[in-house]
């Protein structure tokens, strides 16, 4: 017998898909499992562990860089999550890329 195994969507957007083997531009969508006791930080560790460029591009020590904005829900990460937030069934993760210049 198989069970069914709980994800949570991360979406990544703009030119972090290049960072996860996309061109720049468009959408990449992964589905990652959703454990007993996943926060918004051990998912991103998961995701990150198997694209060392965004695990560079995202990572600052053990806290979010500058460059890559972290949604979940919709709203920034701190506004009603942080990095050790409990995530479950139903919620989503988008990495949305700044732009920068001026």
């Amino acid at each position: 017998m198989t069970t069914a195994t709980t994800t949570i969507p991360v979406e990544i957007v703009s030119w972090v898909t290049k960072l996860v083997g996309g061109d720049g531009s468009g959408r990449r969508l992964f589905d990652e499992p959703l454990g007993q006791g996943t926060t918004v930080r051990s998912l991103l560790r998961g995701l990150t562990r198997r694209f060392p460029e965004l695990d560079a591009a995202l990572w600052h020590g053990d806290q979010i860089g500058e460059h890559i904005e972290v949604l979940v829900n919709d709203a920034v990460l701190g506004v009603t999550h942080s990095l050790d937030s409990g995530l479950a069934p139903g919620d989503r993760i988008t990495l949305l890329g700044q732009y920068m210049g001026g």
